[in-house]
């Protein structure tokens, strides 16, 4: 499934933050791997200083697995389903890990990547 996160970094924590990007370990230890890295390469940080990203995850629960690692350096503020889970082909049961490949959120990818500028900026 895939997830809309909006998010507040800890202002304390961005240096931390910014040292776990820049030397890739970030989300060091989970299963979701690269995949932090990449949700910061597209992250997109709104004027009023929120972040929003678009997430994939196969956990049960919303970003069981990530929820730590990302609550390490960020204030959760929202994180909803990306699109109806009775399409997702993953969801559904009809193609498992689909959402690896999966364009589903295109739409949805292009319109955060239009908002305010490049959180890595």
């Amino acid at each position: 499934m895939r997830y809309l996160v909006t998010a507040r970094v800890k202002a304390e924590r961005l240096p931390a933050l910014r040292r776990a990007i820049g030397d890739s370990s970030l989300g060091a230890g989970s299963v979701a791997g690269d995949e932090y890295l990449r949700d910061m390469g597209r992250a997109r940080e709104l004027p009023d200083g929120r972040v929003k990203w678009v997430e994939t995850c196969f956990c049960p629960t919303p970003l069981a697995e990530e929820r730590p690692y990302w609550e390490e350096y960020f204030h959760l503020l929202a994180v909803k389903d990306a699109h109806a889970r009775s399409r997702c082909r993953d969801e559904n049961g009809t193609e498992p890990w689909a959402c690896c490949n999966c364009d589903c959120t295109e739409r949805l990818e292009r319109w955060v990547g239009r908002q305010g500028k490049a959180f890595l900026g």
